[in-house]
C-alpha cells in the first residue's frame, strides 16, 4: 500500500503506520503464523524482514505467543535498494551467509 506523504509524494503504508490498522491486522496475522506453523514450517528459527517496526511487532507476538525459538531480523529488500543499494552486495552476502549457517545446521536432520 501507498499513500501521499505530507510533501506530495507517494510513501509505502504499512500495517505498523496506524494503531488502529495495527489492531485490525493482528488477529490475521497471528492466525497466518499459525497455518504456517501448522503446514510443517520450522520453528527454531524465523527471519524477520526489516528490522525497525516490523521486528519490534514481530518480537512482541513472538515473546507472547513463543511460536518461534530465535528472531532473526535483517534489513527489507525494499529499504535496502531504496537506501542503501550502493552496498546491495553486502546485504546479499549477509543473508546468504545466514542462510547457510541455518542450512549447515540442520543437516542431517532437519530441526524443528
Amino acid at each position: 500500500f501507498t499513500h501521499k506523504g505530507e510533501n506530495g509524494r507517494e510513501k509505502n503504508y504499512n500495517y505498523y503506520d496506524r494503531a488502529d490498522l495495527t489492531a485490525a491486522v493482528t488477529d490475521f496475522i497471528i492466525w497466518n503464523i499459525r497455518e504456517q506453523i501448522a503446514m510443517g514450517v520450522r520453528t527454531d528459527v524465523c527471519f524477520c524482514l526489516g528490522t525497525g517496526k516490523n521486528e519490534k511487532f514481530l518480537r512482541a507476538l513472538n515473546d507472547r505467543y513463543g511460536f518461534f525459538g530465535e528472531l532473526v531480523a535483517l534489513e527489507h529488500p525494499r529499504f535496502i535498494v531504496q537506501y542503501r543499494s550502493a552496498s546491495g552486495d553486502e546485504y546479499v552476502s549477509k543473508y546468504l551467509a545466514l542462510l547457510k549457517k541455518e542450512k549447515e545446521n540442520t543437516l542431517p536432520e532437519i530441526r524443528r
